[in-house]
């Protein structure tokens, strides 16, 4: 019997001769392949397409381009697509690789040139090539939604779902995209689509903004669970305590740099006892190059990079580390790796501050909370049990750089208004909220909302809401993101914040407390509809609490011809910034560290 060796010389000279025919090609690239040889493989296509004259180069040139991008051999990769291209103009599949080719090279105006010309271009009659258009249109609507491009993202998505409506990934990101730009209604009539359709493809994250109702917040997380989690893998941790003199905690995270989660966090890992715990970070985060990644990374004992292992291999590290409790700070937000922690790399898995929400992770033991946060009855809504804690749930930072205070002409506002503010992200603008703050400007004359800047189309979707709600657009003005700093010494120029609803403030309401700025908020059933009041509690200031939008309305035009009780409640918040158990970080992490040593002890 001929050897491995001897087979594979008699087919790269077959292959040489002319004499290997295309199917015969393929049968012995594929065992190649299986074999994990795939640099033989392409040794083999590079002599049968320089050798053959077959109408079907096109396709092993084709080929050829997948063997060697898996090889990450980018530039001969990119040359054989374009011979492909070349010998078969119209054929799309060389093409939609090309432009993941380009994209994993950082070439992002290429990558989406060769998917538009596939999304323009190629007849959608036929199923496989409709298929292939919708891969294209969806590639671009990921990749533009990234650039901030969304206005373009959003009809690329659009496109897709017209040809193919059964994709709920697709109209997940659809919805999130129309919450981005104020786009109202959210769920917007598309052919083939039902409004139920498109509840079941909210996302988790998107939900938050769309329903106060905790069970629809949990029956979202659970159908990505469903989905998108694997299952019925082994458990990696012991069940018991290692028995550490120490307790191991990781956080893990792929927001270890510019990003609100790092912003309350960081002193948290700086303050941890190290007499009593070793503290790990496990990230796949942006080398963003920022002082806030190099404070974070210099407060962890130990620090790793996962961004180069897969799911199961991040897991055995961690493992191997024997981790006594993990800190997911991620949830079901972008970036998230919930299969790492299907493994159950820690006996102890909690998750905090990354998803306002339940995960609905089987993976995941508890969520940090207080009694305000998650009320015991409505602790069943949760996936998690909550891990109570006595004053607040939301850690702070009080070594955050604070800039000059602007005047109000170099905000682009009014010396002489009442200036509301609502500086969170616009994808939590609501048509609800939205309504009742132009109710609440007709009410007050003088007065003007200072929102976000986040895209061009949200603000001009605003303006135009605003007059179809009978207010001057002139009365709204758009702040653009700044660096921390001078983003933190806007709040001196505003009055009054005013929460969205149901998806409140969490780091913004944090920050604008932290300036002094009063706050009022509408609290609801969800975690993202009692953020904002959780800390309003802990700050004793309870009357900024509202519970329904009728009386959020009348409080915010109360409080706006009451400038006294404005002030009253700036000097409070004053004293709680020195005093109070909002802001006090060493006693937040004492009360933590009692929690997590509580949870080892009853292992």
């Amino acid at each position: 019997m001929a050897s491995f060796e001897e087979n594979y010389l008699d087919v790269i000279m077959r292959a040489w001769n002319g004499q290997l025919e295309f199917a015969q090609l393929l049968d012995c690239a594929g065992q190649l392949e299986a074999r994990k040889l795939a640099p033989l493989s392409a040794v083999l296509y590079q002599t049968w397409t320089s050798r053959s004259n077959s109408p079907y180069a096109y396709a092993a040139y084709f080929n050829l381009g997948v063997t060697l991008s898996n090889l990450n051999d980018f530039g001969n990769a990119e040359a054989a697509y374009r011979k492909s291209i070349e010998l078969f103009p119209t054929f799309p599949q060389p093409r939609l690789n090309l432009g993941s080719l380009f994209e994993r090279m950082g070439q992002i105006d290429k990558a989406l040139a060769e998917w538009r010309w596939v999304a323009n271009n190629i007849p959608t009659e036929a199923p496989d090539t409709r298929a292939l258009v919708v891969m294209a249109c969806n590639h671009l609507g990921r990749v533009l939604e990234s650039k901030k491009q969304l206005q373009e993202a959003t009809e690329w998505l659009t496109k897709s779902l017209a040809l193919n409506p059964e994709q709920e990934d697709a109209l997940h990101h659809w919805v999130h995209l129309r919450q981005k730009q104020c786009l109202w209604p959210i769920y917007s009539p598309l052919p083939g689509v039902s409004p139920e359709a498109m509840q079941r493809a909210t996302s988790a994250l998107a939900m938050i903004n769309v329903s106060d109702e905790p069970v629809l917040q949990l029956e979202a997380a659970r159908r990505f669970v469903e989905k998108k989690v694997i299952s019925n893998v082994p458990r990696l941790s012991p069940s018991k305590a290692y028995g550490h003199t120490k307790l191991r905690i990781a956080y893990v995270s792929s927001d270890f740099s510019l990003h609100p989660v790092s912003m309350l966090t960081a002193e948290l890992f700086e303050l941890h006892d190290r007499s009593a715990f070793e503290v790990y970070g496990y990230c796949w985060s942006p080398e963003d190059g920022s002082d806030l990644r190099r404070r974070v990374i210099h407060s962890m004992d130990q620090f790793f990079r996962i961004d180069k292992m897969g799911d199961e291999e991040a897991a055995q590290l961690i493992r191997s580390h024997e981790i006594d409790i993990l800190v997911d700070l991620q949830g079901q937000t972008a970036g998230a790796r919930a299969n790492l922690l299907a493994y159950r790399p820690a006996p102890i898995q909690i998750t905090y501050l990354g998803l306002p929400a339940t995960t609905g992770l089987p993976s995941i033991d508890y969520v940090i909370a207080d009694r305000f946060l998650i009320p015991e009855d409505y602790a069943p809504y949760y996936s998690e049990k909550p891990l109570y804690m006595p004053d607040v749930y939301q850690v702070s930072d009080r070594q955050r750089a604070v800039g000059a205070r602007p005047t109000r002409a170099a905000c682009g506002l009014p010396e002489d208004a009442f200036v509301f503010c609502s500086l969170n992200n616009t994808y939590k603008y609501t048509p609800e909220v939205f309504g009742c703050w132009m109710r609440i400007l007709q009410r007050t004359p003088g007065s003007v909302i200072w929102l976000l800047a986040d895209n061009p189309w949200a603000e001009a979707h605003l303006r135009q809401h605003a007059q179809a709600l009978g207010v001057d657009p002139g009365r709204l003005f758009f702040a653009p993101r700044v660096l921390p700093p001078d983003y933190l010494a806007r709040y001196a120029v505003a009055d009054l914040f005013l929460d969205t609803f149901p998806f409140n403030a969490g780091t913004t309401a944090n920050d604008a407390l932290w300036m002094g700025l009063p706050l009022l908020t509408c609290t609801g059933r969800s975690f993202a509809s009692r953020m904002a009041g959780a800390l309003l509690t802990a700050a004793r200031l309870s009357e900024l609490i509202t519970y329904n939008l009728t009386d959020y309305e009348e409080k915010a035009v109360a409080l706006a011809q009451q400038p006294g009780e404005l002030a009253r409640i700036r000097q409070h918040l004053a004293e709680e910034k020195n005093n109070g158990v909002l802001f006090d970080t060493p006693r937040f992490v004492r009360n933590l560290e009692q929690r997590l040593q509580q949870l080892v002890a009853a292992l």
